[in-house]
């Protein structure tokens, strides 16, 4: 099956192409509504959903004919999920779903006669083999929504995920550093091609995909300023291997903010525009420029990817006899006088006679001590809440 916009009389149509009962190929017009000037994506949205809304129609008209089994079921919910989330998303929902299968599979349950007590027996099974709690309840969630599908769909009367008693989450307990330990991390990556990375999770608490994801056009050295707006994570492609996911659109709404910028940060960031511009010259065209506007790049220009960041993070830290910790735990430092900082930053620009105030709303991991040492061009206020 596919899909194409199509545009009469300046309007943008839908138009699906099927193969019929009898195998031959055939298709489905229907009018979005849109004029074509500035509708594009809009209708495009609209054709999405319309082939899947088709597709899972077609699925529930097979019914009588077609008897799935629940591993072909999960496949078919793959591919309808695909279009409407995140790549980074689906490939963890591919992950996870490859697991279920592998328990399912051999014993060919199909979806109208899985039981609650299959389930319950694979999570039994999962936790006997040493599987985390956490890690359960995610396979949890995913054959949950699955399932949840399949009853919108008509294909099975009720959800039998929701008769089960899935574990209950542990407790985790993140590990960090003293202060001294902190500046043992930073002496471990002096000069190292991850420092000005190590310094902006620290400083900022931001995840992995935030850090690698930042762009020079995010930081405002004139208003002192940097803004979290675009991220780049990592997901196995369809052949299993990882390939680079660039977005604009965060985890959440709140993930997207402006904070001030740091004097020690704004120094490493001057030093490392300086660094580039050098190792372009000195690499003429042997510089890689597919990644221009990054902040966090190796001296050749390319991007320093997210999973090679959390590896090196681990080598340094065994290199150096530092304590274990994730990267991730860099997020939620509460030593050295750090903690979680909620406030509105209300910002005058003495720069502009105008009464313009800058109100930016900041949920962010960060250092006090730093913040406090801060020295803005103009009156700034913190309210705490």
């Amino acid at each position: 099956m596919t899909g194409n916009l199509i545009i009469r009389k300046d309007v943008y149509h839908m138009r699906i192409n099927f193969k019929n009962e009898n195998g031959k190929w055939t298709s489905v017009t229907r009018s979005t509504k849109l004029p074509v000037k500035g509708n594009k994506k809009r209708a495009q949205a609209m054709l999405d959903d319309f082939m899947k809304q088709f597709e899972m129609e077609s699925v529930s008209a097979d019914k009588a004919v077609h008897d799935y089994l629940f591993t072909e079921y999960l496949d078919m919910w793959l591919d309808f999920v695909k279009p409407s989330v995140a790549a980074a998303t689906f490939s963890g929902y591919r992950n996870c779903i490859k697991i279920i299968k592998q328990h399912f599979e051999p014993l060919k349950i199909k979806l109208t006669e899985l039981k609650p007590i299959h389930l319950q027996e694979f999570y039994n099974k999962r936790l006997a083999d040493g599987v985390k709690a956490s890690t359960v309840i995610h396979y949890h969630a995913n054959i949950h929504k699955a399932l949840k599908h399949a009853v919108k769909m008509e294909l099975i009367p009720y959800n039998p995920s929701d008769k089960v008693e899935r574990p209950k989450k542990e407790n985790f307990t993140g590990s960090f550093y003293s202060e001294d330990e902190v500046q043992q991390l930073f002496e471990a990556f002096k000069d190292d091609e991850c420092e000005l990375c190590v310094h902006i999770a620290a400083f900022y608490g931001l995840r992995r995909s935030e850090v690698i994801g930042l762009k020079w056009d995010a930081v405002d050295f004139e208003n002192k300023t940097i803004t979290i707006k675009h991220k780049v994570t990592e997901a196995l492609n369809d052949e299993g291997k990882y390939e680079l996911v660039i977005e604009d659109k965060l985890k959440n709404q709140s993930s997207h903010r402006t904070m001030p910028l740091i004097p020690h940060i704004e120094e490493m960031l001057i030093k490392e525009k300086k660094k580039q511009d050098r190792y372009r010259k000195l690499c003429g065209k042997s510089y890689s420029t597919e990644f221009d506007g990054y902040i966090c790049r190796k001296t050749t220009g390319e991007l320093i990817k997210p999973n090679y960041f959390s590896d090196h993070f681990k080598w340094i830290l065994k290199k150096h006899n530092l304590r274990k910790i994730r990267l991730h735990d860099l997020r939620h430092q509460n030593t050295m006088k750090t903690h979680l900082l909620n406030c509105t930053i209300i910002n005058y620009i003495s720069m502009h006679k105008t009464a313009a105030v800058q109100k930016m709303n900041c949920r962010c991991y960060c250092y006090i001590k730093c913040i406090v040492v801060c020295s803005f061009p103009c009156q700034t206020k913190f309210v705490l809440y």
